[in-house]
């Protein structure tokens, strides 16, 4: 029997390539230790990515990868992980007490962003994050319904807002302060300003992921968004017809106008299965998301199909994560959820945190 070597470990897990990252897990540099005690081995592994209903199915494909190394008889994976804050607009500092801030938009209205966004947000919580979401429609907020939320936040020290709380998420949405039917008639400063009040005045609790749920298409708040709030990446959501793809080409344009990496593309209201005879259609064309990511270089997160129940369950108050997280749809949730935030993971991170704040004083 062969001496098992540490080199020759390494070499296995850089055959090996994790699904989510689409790379391996030396060069991305999630093996922290190895042990080697015979042929035993005992890995040490830390994602920069929550990845709770896949850790088991990790721990065994890593294994697989390294009993494939002369000599080794026993296998052992500690599998955790971190998520730190990544990079953001030059200009900007990150938000205390937030780590990444991930935009969710699409060019046109009607490809189901608000209920891509919150299905989102509550699937990287399941997989093991801190989440919040913030609805920055502010003419047309969506969110309070959706997480069953009402009631107003407190607000403890008359300045700032507790957010509210739903299926262990942090929500802040200007409908919480409003009535539901009352029509937002302002000009784009005040709405500017809103989210800006939104983001800035909540009392955020340690969140790894804050979702912003945009309004559709690239106005007043897609540019405030992009000028003032520091955002780590975003995800754009369309649907596969033409129309919709060329707002969402809009989209995409812009955040690369402004330095913000788009994380991928969700292309939802697929495909349609009819509950009765099972038929597949695509009712909205098909590979429009597939050959968009293409055009543009970026990571297709994964499609999702038009079906009933997300709609009923959504405007329910109990979007199809929480409402079913065994389906097959919130299984696609989460997966698109972790293929984000295993994309961010290996984009540069921010040490913005770790340096002082230098302020000058005259005395």
């Amino acid at each position: 029997m062969s001496d098992v070597t540490k080199e020759a470990i390494e070499e296995a897990l850089k055959s090996y390539i994790e699904p989510n990252m689409g790379k391996d897990l030396v060069s991305t540099k999630t093996v922290k230790d190895i042990q080697i005690d015979g042929g035993k081995v005992k890995l040490t592994i830390v994602l920069g990515f929550p990845a709770q209903s896949v850790a088991e199915e990790l721990k065994q494909a890593i294994c697989d990868a390294v009993q494939q190394v002369d000599g080794v008889s026993d296998c052992e994976v500690d599998l955790g992980w971190k998520v730190a804050a990544h990079s953001v607009q030059k200009s900007l500092r990150p938000i205390d007490n937030i780590k990444n801030i991930i935009a969710v938009a699409s060019g046109k209205g009607g490809v189901g962003k608000s209920t891509t966004a919150v299905n989102l947000a509550l699937a990287l919580s399941q997989e093991g994050a801190k989440v919040g979401i913030l609805d920055a429609d502010i003419y047309g907020p969506s969110q309070p319904r959706m997480l069953g939320i009402s009631g107003q936040p407190e607000s403890k020290d008359g300045k700032t807002l507790e957010p509210m709380n739903s299926y262990h998420l942090q929500a802040m949405s200007i409908g919480f302060l409003i009535d539901e039917e009352t029509p937002m008639i302002w000009r784009g400063p005040m709405v500017t300003q809103a989210l800006e009040q939104l983001l800035n005045d909540t009392n955020w609790s340690d969140l790894d992921y804050l979702i912003i749920d945009l309004p559709p298409g690239t106005g007043d708040t897609q540019l405030t968004l992009a000028q003032k709030v520091p955002v780590s990446g975003a995800i754009i959501v369309t649907t596969p017809q033409d129309i919709a793809l060329l707002d969402a080409r809009k989209g995409f344009k812009m955040f690369e106008k402004v330095e913000v990496p788009v994380l991928g593309i969700v292309e939802n209201m697929s495909i349609h299965i009819c509950s009765n005879c099972g038929h597949e259609e695509h009712i909205f064309g098909e590979g429009g998301g597939h050959s968009m990511s293409e055009q543009y270089g970026v990571d297709f997160l994964g499609a999702l199909p038009l079906e009933k129940r997300i709609r009923e369950e959504t405007d329910a108050g109990k979007p199809t994560v929480v409402a079913e997280p065994e389906c097959r749809t919130a299984e696609i949730y989460r997966e698109i959820a972790r293929k984000a935030a295993a994309k961010l993971a290996i984009q540069a991170k921010s040490y913005a945190s770790k340096f002082p704040n230098i302020v000058i004083q005259n005395n």
